[in-house]
């Protein structure tokens, strides 16, 4: 790859109005001139059969069978609850 010039480094930055000097373009540059250094060696490596990943890490959803189960007995969780009337708990009231 070509490597990015300071000059090029500006153009880009004034582009993003962004403001830098020319000793962040010259570090830039090098920052990314070392960028594509690694890139170029990446790209010698021999990647023939290997396959392509979308992620890194093994993504497996972990799902159960979507089934009814009976619930908890009416009468022994209103056994718990501090006032109900009708099978339904009472709550105080919230808004007025």
């Amino acid at each position: 790859m070509a490597k990015m010039t300071k000059e090029e480094v500006i153009e880009v930055a004034h582009l993003a109005r962004l403001a830098i000097t020319d000793e962040e373009a010259e570090h830039f540059a090098d920052q990314l001139e070392a960028i594509t250094n690694a890139m170029d060696l990446l790209s010698e490596l021999d990647t023939e059969n290997v396959e392509p990943t979308t992620h890194v890490l093994q993504m497996v959803n972990v799902l159960r069978e979507d089934k009814s189960i009976p619930g908890l007995d009416r009468d022994l969780v209103m056994k718990n609850v501090k006032e109900h009337e009708g099978g339904q708990v009472k709550v105080p009231t919230i808004l007025e």
